[in-house]
């Protein structure tokens, strides 16, 4: 059983509660994505689903969504509560084109990029850029390097541009650290806005 498994039998799930307490500024930014958009907004690909809590969010807003996520234990409890508009798949990230899933107009990566090894972040990166309609962004939740980090996994902007050379990168804000817990509320998270190139 790896890391996530046990987080998810034990009910552990730092990430689902920082969407409840860091909740206005992750809405801002899918905002944003909704604004440069028609009406209903397109597909969107959830990396990383988890049980679904950001998929779901994506659906209420109008997005075909589709959440993407290794560990069985979580897609089983994320379809038990299936928002209407949404698909779960057990799949890995690091190997999207054989998970037949389309295409996608916006990605989603709240931390799963940053926790991948060099090669498979690329791949992962590769993967999201083959299912990438024309004018996508993604937007991704990502620690920068530090002391506390080094074996939980980090991306510094430089790795986060060279995995994704196919993309523009638009912006780099810093991420609320409120709800993290310590040792992750004295961290540098950043969201990363990224488009990709015509």
């Amino acid at each position: 059983m790896g890391m996530y498994d046990v987080a998810y039998a034990l009910g552990i799930a730092p990430w689902e509660r920082y969407l409840r307490a860091a909740g206005p500024g992750i809405m801002a930014r899918l905002d944003t994505e909704e604004a440069e958009r028609p009406n209903p907004p397109g597909r969107a690909l959830d990396l990383g689903c988890g049980r679904g809590l950001y998929t779901a969010e994506l659906a209420r807003r109008g997005w075909r969504a589709t959440g993407i996520d290794a560990v069985e234990r979580a897609i089983t409890a994320a379809r038990r509560t299936r928002t209407p508009g949404t698909t779960f798949v057990v799949g890995d990230v690091t190997d999207l084109a054989s998970q037949g899933l389309g295409t996608f107009d916006f990605f989603l990566d709240i931390g799963c990029f940053q926790a991948l090894d060099r090669d498979r972040s690329r791949r992962m990166a590769e993967g999201m850029t083959a299912l990438a309609n024309p004018d996508a962004t993604l937007l991704i939740l990502a620690f920068q390097p530090t002391g506390l980090l080094a074996r939980a996994g980090s991306a510094s902007p430089a790795e986060v541009e060279a995995a994704f050379a196919a993309w523009t990168l638009l912006s780099v804000e810093p991420a609320e650290t409120t709800g993290l817990g310590w040792p992750l509320n004295h961290t540098s998270p950043q969201w990363y806005r990224l488009r990709l190139r015509p």
